[in-house]
């Protein structure tokens, strides 16, 4: 792949994960937080299942495989998003992007302390930097907001998900676990939704679209295009353009929602962009020894 090409398809794709957050903000206006990212997954994880079906990828053969993806759903998608979209409520799209996108800096924390898995120097400090980064973006004190604390939970679900995959992922197939995650955790969304909320959807031209593009562009698109990078590129160098991801969704809050871009909220972006930035980068000398 030109690097050209690369380098469009990341930007399309970690804009579109930015994206989501602005988008689900505004469809918030038209929805219970947990129904609207229920609905999202669902219709993604049915029309993903279809195409995988389609396809005639391996699917899993044991009851005990299909736990994995039941748990990862439960993490991945119903804990990481339903804590995104009810911390919208409270807190800005670009904060939340902000504080969700902290996960790669997360999975290095969780990972010494529960699998003691060993991380490079560069990647510890990629951590200190990124978590100083949050700490300038909450204002240079502890905020115990709901929203923060929610915003800061959808990244600790989301390293834990990380984590079960990197010990796990190897028995699915990409597109399927991506899929069956996707359906599984939208439908736990959904039995959430009506024993934590009061369940509504106002359906008209605008929140249909709104949520046509969380499905469609946010989710299948966004997936399909982050996991052939992945599976065509270097998954160590594709992964080190996360921190565009907060930036984009700074970035469309900004445009779509007319938010206020305060120093400590720009300050401490950077700081956490570039701690998932050492956190995920490694020099070419470290990719071609992992090759031999």
């Amino acid at each position: 792949m030109n690097k050209f090409l690369f380098g469009f398809l990341v930007i399309v794709t970690t804009a579109l994960m930015g994206s989501s957050f602005a988008v689900g903000k505004i469809g918030l206006e038209y929805s219970s937080p947990l129904l609207l990212v229920a609905l999202r997954f669902t219709i993604a994880g049915v029309i993903m299942a279809i195409v995988v079906k389609i396809l005639k990828k391996p699917h899993p053969k044991k009851l005990g495989e299909w736990k994995w993806l039941v748990l990862i759903g439960s993490l991945q998608t119903a804990a990481v998003m339903g804590c995104i979209f009810i911390a919208l409520r409270t807190i800005t799209s670009g904060e939340t992007s902000i504080l969700t996108f902290t996960n790669p800096l997360l999975v290095v924390v969780i990972g010494t302390l529960v699998l003691r898995i060993r991380y490079r120097l560069q990647q510890w400090i990629g951590v200190i930097c990124g978590l100083f980064g949050v700490f300038i973006t909450m204002g240079a004190h502890l905020d115990l907001r709901i929203g923060t604390v929610l915003g800061f939970m959808s990244a600790i679900a989301w390293a834990c998900s990380t984590l079960i995959v990197k010990l796990h992922g190897y028995r699915f197939d990409t597109w399927v676990m991506t899929a069956y995650q996707m359906l599984f955790g939208g439908l736990i969304l959904f039995i959430a939704s009506f024993l934590l909320e009061e369940p509504f959807f106002e359906m008209n031209a605008l929140s249909l679209g709104i949520l046509a593009w969380l499905a469609i562009a946010a989710s299948i698109i966004q997936f399909s295009i982050w996991f052939y990078l992945l599976q065509t590129g270097n998954p160590e160098r594709t992964s080190a353009f996360l921190f565009l991801a907060p930036f984009f969704g700074t970035l469309s809050g900004w445009v779509l929602l007319d938010e206020k871009l305060s120093y400590s909220l720009i300050t401490g972006g950077l700081l956490i962009s570039l701690g998932i930035f050492l956190v995920n980068w490694r020099s070419k000398r470290e990719l071609s020894r992992l090759l031999v």
